[in-house]
């Protein structure tokens, strides 16, 4: 595969940008569910939280590196048709990915279920995906088999995450509304 070189620096550098991206990947299903539960809105509730979704994309995706263009001075031309079609392309499936998110909690889908697919899942299209993107540049004669393994592995956990994730104990029948008495309510009363 070729590969593209990296201004951001070298040695771990790499390493340590993905753990940023682990980490608001890991909490971004449960954030986006909490938003949509919070807006008070069974109906239109994802609609709302998928609105709010756009406009952090707009501020982080495109305020941020608008800014960043502007103080490096960096051209506002030489845009290659195929790197803004890809990236264009990207972006949509990216929030194509936040919006399905969305349905499938308005669906009934928890969190720990639905983010559990999307993150075993996810790397394996990603891998089948890539293959064939570079399909002429891998010699699949020498691919180790571990890493067919490790698809295998990867929807394996996905799988087994959602089915055993822990669940909340059972409300007993007739105190999922009870409200707490007060002491004076608790207090017999004299005739």
């Amino acid at each position: 595969m070729t590969s593209t070189p990296s201004a951001a620096g070298t040695g771990n550098t790499w390493f340590y940008f993905t753990l940023i991206t682990v980490f608001s990947w890991g909490v971004y299903g449960i954030l986006l569910h909490k938003g949509q539960v919070l807006m008070g809105d069974p109906v239109n509730g994802r609609y709302k939280a998928f609105l709010f979704v756009g406009i952090a994309y707009f501020l982080t995706a495109v305020l941020a590196p608008l800014f960043l263009l502007m103080s490096k001075g960096a051209a506002f031309s030489g845009y290659t048709t195929p790197g803004w079609t890809w990236s264009l392309v990207a972006g949509i499936m990216g929030a194509i990915g936040a919006f399905g998110t969305l349905l499938a909690f308005g669906a009934k889908g928890t969190p720990a279920a639905v983010m559990s697919i999307v993150f075993a899942g996810a790397p394996v299209v990603n891998a089948l995906v890539s293959l064939w993107l570079y399909r002429h540049e891998i010699d699949f004669g020498r691919v180790n088999p571990a890493f067919y393994l490790g698809i295998v592995m990867a929807l394996a956990g996905g799988g087994l995450v959602m089915k055993f994730k822990p669940n909340p104990a059972p409300k007993k029948p007739g105190t999922a509304h009870a409200a707490p008495k007060s002491p004076a309510a608790a207090a017999p009363t004299r005739a």
